[in-house]
């Protein structure tokens, strides 16, 4: 229903666009102007009267439905007290993980051990958190802005957090899929946001590569974590050394 939706919007829209009225569809499709309006109000198309109404100013349905997607507003951040919601419910944040990175119900049903009813109802909760939108068949259709990201300091980047000091470093990265780069040195403040801009067009190049390989086989893909940081700080250790 919401499609239906946001399809009329944009059909009105584009008439209106090209200058064309209620009169002007009434035309076309041979019927009052009070039944077109009524159509409207409706919501009731047939595909035969849609395809009518988009040759009256030059575009194919699919033409429409194009532009229906890209007026789509997208998700760039949520609210503390959505992110909250998420990161006190572990289920619903392994989900949200998982759809973030393109995975389908299916994909999430074959990996994990949990009921197909669970998945759903907690689908149906970012479908309202207006994460994705949860289409027949439990198809996902992500909502997100490709500059998405967890608030600054949120709930979900504090808990993200706490787990890299207890597991993520502890390892040897020395294994063919791991790499460990740890650098110092001391940078002007153009430098550091330089530097900055570098790390976020490598974290663009990162999601950019998600989305490549989504059409990859399920089992030819691997869970990756980047972590990516910069900071102008020192060890603590050295504190004691330094003049007071």
């Amino acid at each position: 229903m919401a499609q239906i939706q946001a399809l009329v919007q944009t059909l009105k829209k584009q008439l209106k666009a090209h200058g064309k009225t209620y009169t002007d569809v009434a035309h076309a499709l041979e019927l009052s102007e009070a039944s077109v309006k009524r159509l409207f109000a409706e919501q009731n198309f047939t595909l035969q009267r849609l395809d009518s109404i988009s040759q009256l100013i030059g575009l194919q349905i699919s033409d429409l439905v194009q532009l229906m997607m890209q007026e789509q507003p997208e998700l760039v951040e949520l609210t503390e007290e959505q992110e909250k919601q998420i990161v006190s419910d572990p289920l619903l944040l392994m989900i949200t993980a998982n759809v973030i990175n393109c995975l389908t119900y299916e994909d999430i049903i074959n990996k994990y051990s949990i009921k197909p009813t669970d998945c759903i109802q907690k689908l149906a909760h970012l479908d309202r958190l207006k994460i994705i939108e949860l289409l027949p068949n439990n198809r996902i259709k992500l909502l997100i802005a490709p500059n998405f990201s967890w608030r600054p300091n949120g709930p979900i980047q504090r808990f993200y957090q706490q787990q890299l000091e207890r597991e993520f470093f502890q390892c040897r990265f020395d294994k063919e899929s791991e790499k460990l780069i740890v650098l110092n040195g001391l940078l002007t403040k153009t430098s550091n946001l330089e530097l900055q801009k570098k790390m976020q067009q490598l974290a663009n190049s990162f999601n950019e590569l998600i989305k490549e390989d989504i059409p990859q086989p399920f089992d030819k893909k691997y869970g990756n974590t980047a972590v990516i940081a910069l900071r102008q700080w020192q060890y603590s250790l050295f504190d004691e050394y330094l003049k007071k």
